[in-house]
């Protein structure tokens, strides 16, 4: 009869909590997995040698909440003959071909049950490296934030180190040029930025 209680008790506690704790591991997060997309694009050369702006590819940043893949067409006419008959660009020209999009992989993963709105977050002045990280020097894009809610929390409860003047959002390697904290508190005044720390936030 105790073996039988024993068992129980490990079954209505014990499994929870190992899969609450498992959830906060990076792994099961895939924190530092660098992802295989079907196409090999390298942004550490689009970003830091050619100087493309993140806006060009994810143009919808700034105004919703989801920042947006280019389209097919998009990619087509910044390569030259060569590279668009050579064979990394193959799905890309079956893409053109059929009409269908290529199929990316997301990198950076929340759960569904999470609203996040990147327009609000670049109007308030948060970098995309902030969370991203310094796409510039990845070749292969992973997810380098915990994007815990711990995470967010931080962010949410303490904004001004994390902001920078919007004009800059999305350079990377930004420093602040005067005192960080003296920066962050008048930008955080100027954006009109609010420690928003209510679940419904971004539970909703």
């Amino acid at each position: 009869m105790r073996l039988v209680l024993a068992a129980i008790v490990v079954a209505l506690v014990g499994v929870p909590s190992f899969l609450m704790g498992w959830v906060r591991t990076p792994y099961q997060r895939r924190q530092g997995e660098r992802v295989v997309q079907p196409v090999f694009f390298d942004h550490q050369i689009h970003v830091a040698d050619l100087r493309i702006d993140c806006r060009y590819c994810h143009a919808t940043v700034e105004r919703a909440p989801s920042a947006g893949l280019p389209s097919t067409a998009t990619c087509v006419p910044c390569h030259n003959r060569v590279w668009r008959e050579g064979p990394l660009f193959a799905p890309v020209r079956r893409s053109l071909a059929t009409g269908r999009s290529i199929p990316w992989v997301r990198v950076t993963r929340l759960p569904d049950f999470v609203f996040f709105n990147h327009a609000i977050h670049v109007a308030k002045g948060v970098g995309c490296e902030t969370c991203h990280g310094r796409v510039d020097q990845m070749p292969r894009v992973r997810q380098t934030a915990s994007l815990s809610m711990r995470w967010c929390l931080d962010c949410h409860r303490n904004p001004e180190p994390y902001l920078r003047p919007v004009d800059q959002v999305t350079t990377m390697g930004w420093r602040a040029p005067a005192s960080r904290a003296a920066l962050g508190r008048q930008l955080a005044a100027r954006y009109h930025v609010q420690r928003l720390t209510n679940c419904s936030t971004c539970h909703r």
